[in-house]
Order: structure tokens, then C-alpha cells, then sequence
């Protein structure tokens, strides 16, 4: 039989595009994400994308209705069906608030789906998804919550797999790489990833997802199977000065970094190094 590269698996993506929005993801590329969902060669049957609407703003401003309507068609065009949510506005003394809140769509849409999936991708770091996980789970499926900032704990915890959107490649673009026309990657690309070991000599390795593959547990980069790369880095290379990383909660940081040819080691080398957000 002819190998087609495909797992068999049949998975369903579920995207808060509100949630995702308001955490870091105004830039958020759904085709990257639709790609590591189906890393395995699997199958995506649902790729829903619950998204706020605006009708009277639509109505009034006409590039909000572009805008809008343009990113929607995009959506559309990686095969995601975006299931528009209408803004509603809501009177409290002499304030008005706006609300459109998509959970119960998506949550009724993800568990009555659920019955032909063997797996989900969730990407939300709302905690108000922790009992549709575990309700998920319990139907048979693997979950995997995908998220960027300000996410649930509780969430992270229940889910299969937790992973930060910033540590897949080209979810959230970075700058340096288009205007230079680099690869997530290459030698001159910037990526971004976490500190795993650090000593007390002043020196240390970042490890970075180069690839997509279904070997994610798979975190030592000594195993040829690997998708993660590691990276040796020098404290003089941390942006701002005097970062610490003798502080628990270092582990939590993902770090952008530029990739150079080490000359203190046979690898890459790590190089103008950010915090940009905590786990």
C-alpha cells in the first residue's frame, strides 16, 4: 500500500478568535496554526473560527466592514467556517458596554462535533473551558489548548496538551524575519523559545520548536526525531541587562532570540535575547 503521509486522524480546530485577539494575537497566522493541528498528516474535518461582529459599527464605518469582512474571507480561504458572533450593547447607568460572547457557541459546536474526532485543538486561554475539556476528554478525544497570553492555569492543567502560540513557528510572525525573507529557523531568523538549563557560570541553552512534527514529547534535541533545536546563549546577550535567571519562575518565560553561528560551540548560538511573555 502507498504511504500517503496521513495519520488517520481526524481532527477539529476551535479558535476564540476574541480571546486569541485581545492576548497577542492581532497577528495571528490561522494557516501556522491550522498546520500544527494537523502536524501528523491528520485530517481536519472542523476548522471553526468564532468571531464578534459589529453590524451597527459595520453599518456606520466602512473600513471596520472592509476590514472585517477581509479578514473573514482569509479565514474562509485557509477553510476555517467563522461563525460570526453580533456585538450586542448593554446599558449600565449612563455606560455602555458591548458584549459578544461566543463560549456557549463553541462549546455546544466542539462537544456535539466531538463524535467524529479523535482529536481537538482548542485555542482559547479562557478558563471558562476547563470543564468542555474535561467533558472532551472523558468522550474519548485528546485536547490540546493553544493559547499566547493571560492563560487559565486551570486550563493549562486539564488539557493534554498545553502548548503557548508563540513557540510554534509562524503563528505569531515576527517582523525581522519578513523584512529579511528568513525561515523560523535559519541562521539570521529570530525565534523564540524557553530557557531549559542555566548554570551559575553565566551561560545557558534555549531550546525552539524548528519544525513541526507529532514527536512533541520527543524535547531532547539529541534524538534525531527531535522538532526542538538547542541553542547555547551567554547572560551578556539578555535584553534589558541583569535578567535574572535564578528565580523559579524563569522556567515560565519564552525568550525571542536571533540565531548566529556560535564560535564557543559547534551549534547556534543565541544572541539579542527578549522576554516577551510568561507562561
Amino acid at each position: 500500500m502507498r504511504d500517503t503521509g496521513r495519520s488517520g486522524f481526524r481532527v477539529g480546530v476551535y479558535v476564540d478568535v476574541a480571546n486569541m485577539y485581545f492576548n497577542g494575537g492581532r497577528r495571528m497566522q490561522y494557516d501556522a496554526l491550522r498546520e500544527f493541528a494537523c502536524r501528523d498528516g491528520a485530517e481536519p474535518l472542523r476548522l471553526n473560527a468564532y468571531a464578534s461582529y459589529d453590524a451597527e459599527r459595520a453599518h456606520e464605518d466602512v473600513n471596520y466592514r472592509d476590514g472585517i469582512n477581509k479578514f473573514h474571507s482569509k479565514l474562509q480561504d485557509f477553510g476555517y467556517k467563522v461563525i460570526r458572533k453580533e456585538v450586542k450593547w448593554y446599558q449600565d447607568d449612563d455606560k455602555w458596554y458591548r458584549k459578544a460572547n461566543a463560549d456557549l457557541d463553541l462549546a455546544v459546536d466542539v462537544l456535539l462535533q466531538s463524535r467524529s474526532l479523535d482529536r481537538i485543538l482548542i485555542a482559547t486561554g479562557d478558563g471558562d473551558f476547563v470543564r468542555v475539556v474535561r467533558a472532551l476528554q472523558n468522550e474519548g478525544c485528546r485536547v490540546e489548548i493553544v493559547s499566547l497570553d493571560n492563560t487559565s492555569m486551570d486550563l493549562r492543567n486539564e488539557a493534554d496538551l498545553f502548548i503557548s502560540g508563540y513557540l510554534i513557528p509562524n503563528v505569531i510572525p515576527i517582523d525581522h524575519n519578513l523584512e529579511f525573507n528568513l525561515n523560523w529557523g535559519d541562521v539570521g531568523s529570530r525565534v523564540r523559545g524557553v530557557c531549559y538549563r542555566h548554570g551559575d557560570r553565566g551561560f545557558g541553552f534555549m531550546r525552539f520548536m524548528k519544525k513541526m512534527n507529532a514527536n512533541l514529547w520527543l524535547t531532547d534535541t539529541r534524538h534525531p526525531d527531535s522538532p526542538f533545536e538547542s541553542v547555547y546563549f551567554h547572560d551578556s546577550s539578555i535584553i534589558p541587562r541583569g535578567f535574572s535567571f535564578t528565580s523559579p519562575s524563569t522556567q515560565n518565560y519564552i525568550f525571542e532570540f536571533e540565531l548566529v553561528e556560535s564560535n564557543r560551540t559547534d551549534g547556534l548560538e543565541a544572541i539579542n535575547i527578549k522576554p516577551i511573555s510568561k507562561l
